[in-house]
């Protein structure tokens, strides 16, 4: 098939590139000009585990190329997905402008005779499906002549391919007859294992990607919440965890405790549908909750530091283990991270920062008001403390001997939980963890 990808962000990408692996025409539109002169130039513009030999290998092969006009991208198109932002706004509706701009130019490039699927790849809120098909109709298109679908992704970053790939469910919302044969010959060769295309109306499918994020989000909550009860009663979190996961009703996912979730989805997706609900005036009360306690366990480790240095960071040094918001990406939007930074700044401390692939934005944002170290024992170098954030599978059995012996104190704050507190004595460190008794 010849599919165009308005869209060559994070989901845009992987998107264009996955569907040119099973060998479609694949070509990908982006307003972006130095963008599109890398891509096109076989220079990916993401970090994503596995996706760069995807994109060379189908580029190569002349199935994936890149353009930054919008009518010749779609000119020979069947399928197009827009896979564009849709950033929060202030009062935290999800800021569609782009795509109904998009909307409004695809409605006067679209010929009468050409029957096109668009389709809404973006975490949309209830209701876009409608205001793009309105958008298309006002800038002249025939109603004949295309059907909008919704399609949200589930992409994990850094498994975003596997999860492409070979996904647990593909959701499509739309009532076309036409469209549904069409796409259930796009995705037939993501699901022959058996795992299922599930086809509902537009509103279903848009409310489906909002409500599986925010589900997540809130079970992630809950445990910290555990984990911080677990402190105040004595218990040990991992225990907890292992007791209630091993319930087949609840799952073992999405129950590991830590300094709170971030990225580019969760914060967002949780937000705009709390928005949404107020705009038909329901109060959802969970999600207020799961918000508000996610924004203070990302500095939930702050506190612990301060009451170690009896209130005094003043010139203290911290190492800081992890700076995106999850292992295996590049990705620091609302990484925890970056809150644990700003609070410490503030107190006067001074940070050496490593991140396997992170650094290069982070030193976009805060530019040199923190150090950043080209290995993550260098970091180490005369300071107070250490401080991990992030759960990067390098960090999970580190070199201790050389641990001790560049840190002025045996002193570690572990956001994510890595280390097993009985080691931890052993080898005589101070060691504070989240939902764990505290190693002195």
């Amino acid at each position: 098939m010849k599919i165009a990808v308005v869209g060559t962000g994070y989901v845009g990408l992987v998107t264009g590139t996955c569907f040119a692996e099973t060998g479609n025409n694949v070509i990908c539109v982006d307003i972006d000009t130095s963008k599109v002169e890398k891509l096109s130039s076989g220079v990916i513009t993401i970090y994503e585990p596995g996706l760069e030999k995807l994109f060379l290998r189908n580029q190569k092969e002349g199935r994936l190329q890149f353009t930054t006009s919008l009518s010749e991208g779609v000119k020979d198109a069947q399928i197009i997905f827009l896979a564009l932002p849709t950033p929060p706004g202030e009062d935290g509706s999800a800021d569609l402008k782009y795509i109904l701009g998009v909307a409004k130019d695809l409605g006067s490039i679209i010929k009468s005779d050409d029957y096109k699927i668009i389709i809404d790849k973006s975490t949309v809120p209830v209701g876009t499906a409608d205001k793009v098909k309105a958008a298309l109709l006002g800038a002249g298109a025939d109603e004949k002549s295309f059907a909008v679908v919704s399609n949200p992704e589930f992409l994990r970053e850094g498994v975003a391919v596997d999860d492409f790939m070979k996904p647990d469910r593909v959701v499509i919302g739309t009532e076309s007859e036409k469209a549904k044969k069409i796409l259930l010959d796009l995705y037939a060769p993501f699901v022959r294992q058996g795992n299922p295309i599930i086809f509902m109306d537009e509103k279903s499918a848009e409310l489906t990607k909002y409500a599986a994020n925010s589900f997540l989000a809130t079970k992630i909550t809950f445990m910290n919440e555990i984990a911080q009860l677990c402190e105040k009663l004595g218990a040990d979190v991992d225990m907890v965890r292992k007791g209630i996961g091993s319930d087949e009703r609840i799952g073992k996912r999405f129950l590991f405790p830590g300094i709170g979730y971030g990225g580019s989805c969760f914060p967002k997706d949780v937000q705009a549908l709390a928005k949404s609900a107020s705009e038909v005036s329901y109060d959802f009360r969970i999600l207020d909750a799961v918000m508000e306690v996610n924004e203070k366990q990302k500095l939930h480790l702050v506190p612990k530091i301060k009451a170690y240095f009896k209130g005094n960071l003043k010139g203290k040094k911290i190492a800081l283990w992890g700076l995106a918001f999850k292992p295996n990406t590049d990705d620091i939007r609302e990484a925890p991270a970056l809150y644990i930074i700003k609070a410490l700044l503030a107190e006067g401390a001074v940070i050496a920062a490593f991140d396997p692939e992170a650094m290069p934005n982070v030193k976009a944002l805060l530019g040199d008001t923190i150090e950043f170290a080209q290995h993550q024992y260098d970091a180490l170098q005369n300071a107070d403390a250490l401080v991990i954030a992030t759960e990067w599978s390098e960090f999970r059995t580190p070199d201790f001997g050389k641990i001790e012996k560049m840190l002025n104190n045996k002193v570690i704050f572990d956001g994510r939980n890595l280390f097993d507190l009985q080691q931890m004595n052993d080898l005589g460190f101070y060691y504070e963890s989240v939902g764990r008794k505290v190693i002195l």
